[in-house]
């Protein structure tokens, strides 16, 4: 094995960041989780502690929250990147999102930042469907959704941070955009269905607009912003015809053809995620 790096994860617990902290030290390198509860702490509202949690690390993989397109992304990338500079940073894989058109400027900073740079933009996780804001909802049979007739190739986190910790590891990504999807288009409708019936649950799925969903979000009491942030990608990514492309990214990189929604599913109802007695205990 080539020498050992020191790696820094930002968003070490989140849905890609702990698989990719988990892959780093099955290979032997020494991983910093960047994360609130981590220590030295990394909190993206407390930039002055930023600096602690670069010292003494080779790379950075960075997953912002709640996302890139939300106030305020483009300036924390800016200054993170400048200390990531001034910390002798070697190479920054940044987790971004495929369509996503204020997104992008976060990418440029990393991109004329002067240093090695791989850009991952990923399609919707399959893992919204269980661990994410859709769980709630197949758990209750009812899903009501806008953008019902929009393909999607919805990919898997697995994925992501498989090409993640290439992207980190070997130089032949660096100063590449990769843009990974899964290996079809489906509707949100097709996707419940399939959950459905593979979980052997009845569950109803009505399509809904985009301004009942945020009203539907703001009586349920969510916070504005993240009304907000669902809101945009309903409209400003869903409603990009550019978002329902399928790449071969995955298959590039990893030599194998991404994992199909099918299989994710089949993985998931094994876990019971979709089983309310088991769920609750998760």
């Amino acid at each position: 094995m080539k020498n050992s790096e020191n790696i820094l994860v930002i968003g070490g617990t989140g849905k890609t960041g702990r698989k990719i902290v988990t892959l780093l030290e099955e290979l032997g390198h020494k991983v910093r989780v960047g994360s609130r509860a981590a220590k030295p702490a990394f909190d993206w509202h407390q930039p002055e502690n930023w600096p602690k949690a670069l010292e003494g690390m080779d790379k950075i993989y960075i997953s912002y929250q709640p996302d890139l397109a939300v106030p305020g992304a483009l300036e924390a990338i800016e200054h993170l990147v400048n200390l990531a500079k001034y910390a002798s940073i070697k190479k920054v894989v940044l987790l971004s999102g495929k369509g996503e058109r204020v997104a992008e400027l976060c990418e440029q900073v990393v991109i004329h930042s002067g240093l090695d740079y791989t850009i991952v933009r990923a399609s919707w996780f399959n893992q919204n469907f269980s661990e994410n804001f859709l769980l709630e909802p197949i758990l209750d049979d009812f899903v009501a959704l806008p953008q019902a007739e929009v393909k999607i190739p919805f990919v898997d986190t697995d994925d992501i941070a498989l090409v993640a910790v290439k992207a980190l590891l070997e130089e032949e990504h660096n100063d590449q955009i990769y843009q990974l999807t899964g290996l079809r288009d489906l509707t949100f409708k097709e996707a419940i269905d399939q959950i459905a019936k593979a979980s052997n649950r009845n569950i109803t799925f009505m399509p809904i607009t985009v301004e009942e969903y945020s009203e539907g979000m703001r009586k349920a009491g969510l916070p504005e912003d993240f009304v907000w942030l669902i809101t945009y990608l309903f409209t400003e990514v869903l409603g990009n015809p550019k978002n329902s492309e399928i790449t071969n990214d995955i298959e590039k990189v990893l030599g194998r053809k991404p994992k199909d929604f099918s299989q994710y599913v089949q993985e998931t109802v094994a876990k019971g995620v979709w089983n309310p007695s088991v769920t609750q205990f998760i």
